[in-house]
């Protein structure tokens, strides 16, 4: 067998074993005389066949029986002599594993009852590369996995819906790809719609010939109002042939070409609006397109590739959000009209959130227009954007698992999507002290237990989970405190220096700001007679590290913005804000993507430590390290 039929059999080894028997049968003849499937070393597709027949309980079953020698002699060799080969499926059997753990703690009811599925289920996630991966995305690739993967030990493919030269990147493409693995989902194929450019060309001129698709240079304002009236098209009873012959002109782009768009003929004035003459094809010369650059010069609509390719590619069960659910008949008009294999569908509603949208348009707008830093910026509600805020990725999954494939749509708050990361890094995020830059206050620490010279002494990281680790605490007889606190004190008041013990403010100097102060400390005094607890740095013997620490606010001012809003109206005009903070030594050793909780502050991520920044990027300021407020569900996002 050559390489790309290798690949056209790996696609096939998912099913039942009614329809993979041939498949088996194949493979153990190929290996007559072979130790690997092609050549005389591992290949990567080799690993996926291997591991599609590992996590597919009815071949395995065959050849632990060993009815076919070869197969089973050449399972055996890969399994002992390259241990290599489990890794990725082992990450994949603990990232299943996850999932269903999470979906039994959540609850949620995953009783779809989905049909057909003892004759095998294949799922899909099917992003356009137009942009990266939102919120939304990330149910909708996680339930795919989740149902192709764990509920009915099947596949899930990803297939990227690249059939828009105008706004497609490779740069998304390579972003979504790498925000899945993250995410722990190994898809058992990756493919492109592009991959089937020449078949989605046949289909439409079947439809052509089957006098069910039609060419109208109808221009768009016109076509939109009759689709909306329900008035049929002047050139929707075009003869077969001159369809064809402009169908072609629109692949030549010739200027009749141009003018022209390709229709579906089904319904004029049929009462759902989605099932009147869609679009099924038009014109791009503008742009090229990053796989297949020059090529095409037509390019398949989703409406229309969507059903098409996913019959084509064996996808047994299509889950989709409600937003397409008007579309669901016309999704099977396609596959009963061209006579393709049946796929079963399951609308779920996508996660909406206030203050939130997850228009990939909109989006675009925000980081074009230079309003956001880009698509991982910590107030986009990209994967990539949560995750730079400062959430984690089990929690990340946890809490798509637990909104379940339910269809009821719901606008949620996001104070139970950070609480449940805070539920991931309040056990082992590191204690950290920060004091604001502007107007701190020396305080002078008198009486007998002041210390002469200044102390070092190891101390935990976090006060319940000694595996953190410990760090460096100094105490010396001249501290920082910060202007609040240092505002609200009253003379003689006994306050708590937290970590070390109790103190009597004696005197405080300075009036807006104040500036110094003199305290007493009392090491026997009881922490639980305070009324302020206050954080502090030693001005003695160490080196305070700079940082700048970064909150953020909602995009929008609106809970909802609607379709027709003008995105511009609603824009929050203040979103982030930063102070410059000093910190103990021990967050100078942290680095990017560390979590961390500033006592008294709340919890941060790492964004840059002192080691991450390039020659020349820090500016006249010079390295600090740059911290971003991660949100606990107290106040939302």
């Amino acid at each position: 067998m050559k390489h790309e039929e290798l690949e056209a059999l790996q696609t096939k080894l998912g099913g039942d074993f009614r329809s993979i028997d041939a498949s088996l049968r194949d493979l153990d003849k190929h290996l007559t005389l072979r130790s690997y499937l092609e050549g005389y070393s591992l290949t990567p597709v080799e690993t996926k066949i291997w591991q599609t027949l590992r996590g597919n309980k009815a071949a395995i079953g065959f050849i632990r029986k060993n009815g076919l020698p070869n197969l089973t002699r050449w399972f055996t060799f890969l399994e002992q002599s390259h241990p290599e080969i489990q890794d990725e499926a082992k990450a994949a059997d603990a990232a299943a594993k996850a999932k269903s753990q999470a979906a039994s703690r959540a609850g949620a009811s995953y009783n779809l009852a989905l049909q057909d599925t003892e004759k095998g289920v294949v799922t899909r996630f099917l992003p356009e590369p137009s942009g990266y991966l939102h919120i939304g995305h990330a149910k909708a690739a996680l339930l795919s996995d989740y149902f192709g993967h764990v509920a009915y030990q099947g596949q899930m493919r990803l297939r990227l819906d690249d059939t828009n030269p105008a706004k497609e990147k490779e740069e998304y493409q390579d972003a979504i790809v790498e925000d899945l693995r993250l995410m722990g989902i190994l898809p058992d194929t990756l493919t492109y719609t592009s991959d089937y450019f020449d078949y989605l060309y046949d289909m439409c001129k079947k439809l052509i010939n089957l006098g069910l698709a039609y060419a109208d240079d109808t221009d768009q304002e016109t076509m939109r109002a009759q689709r909306m009236d329900g008035i049929p098209s002047k050139r929707r009873d075009r003869s077969i042939e001159e369809n064809l012959r402009i169908f072609e002109e629109m692949k030549q782009a010739s200027e009749e070409g141009l003018a022209h768009c390709m229709r579906a003929k089904i319904s004029a004035d049929d009462p759902n609006k989605a099932m009147r003459d869609p679009v099924i094809y038009r014109c791009n010369i503008e742009n090229s397109h990053h796989r297949t650059g020059r090529k095409w010069n037509i390019y398949p609509m989703y409406d229309f590739a969507c059903p098409v390719v996913d019959s084509y590619e064996g996808v047994t069960h299509a889950l989709r959000s409600t937003e397409y659910t008007d579309r669901n008949p016309q999704y099977q008009w396609f596959l009963d009209t061209l006579g393709l294999r049946k796929v079963h569908m399951w609308d779920f509603a996508r996660m909406n959130f206030v203050r939130t949208f997850l228009s990939k348009r909109k989006l675009a707008k925000l980081v074009e227009s230079g309003k956001v830093w880009g698509w991982d910026d910590p107030r986009m509600p990209t994967v990539r954007g949560v995750r730079r805020r400062g959430m984690t990725l089990p929690a990340l999954r946890d809490f798509i698992i637990k909104q379940g494939p339910s269809r009821n749509v719901v606008t949620m708050d996001w104070h139970a999507f950070w609480n449940t990361n805070k539920k991931e890094i309040d056990p082992v995020a590191p204690r950290h002290t920060a004091l604001l830059q502007k107007d701190m206050v020396k305080i002078e620490l008198t009486g007998p237990d002041a210390p002469a010279a200044p102390v070092t002494e190891d101390r935990p990281k976090h006060p319940k989970n000694p595996s953190v680790g410990t760090k460096q605490v100094v105490f010396a007889s001249k501290v920082y405190i910060d202007q609040e606190d240092a505002k609200m004190f009253r003379d003689d008041e006994e306050i708590t220096l937290m970590g070390w013990g109790n103190a009597f403010v004696r005197d405080m100097f300075g009036t807006a700001p104040i500036t110094n102060g003199t305290f007493e400390l009392n090491l026997k005094g009881d922490f639980k007679s305070t009324e302020r607890k206050i954080t502090w740095l030693s001005a003695e013997g160490t080196k305070l590290v700079p940082a700048e620490l970064w909150d953020f606010d909602y995009l929008i001012t609106k809970d909802k913005l609607e379709e027709e809003d003008n995105l511009e109206d609603f824009l929050n005009p203040n979103t982030s804000s930063m102070e410059e903070a000093w910190c103990d030594e021990g967050v100078g050793k942290l680095k990017a993507d560390d979590i961390i909780q500033l006592e008294r502050r709340g919890f941060y991520r790492v964004d840059k430590g002192l080691g991450d920044w390039k020659e020349g990027e820090a500016g006249e300021k010079g390295p600090r390290v740059v911290l971003f407020n991660i949100p606990t569900g107290k106040g939302g996002k």
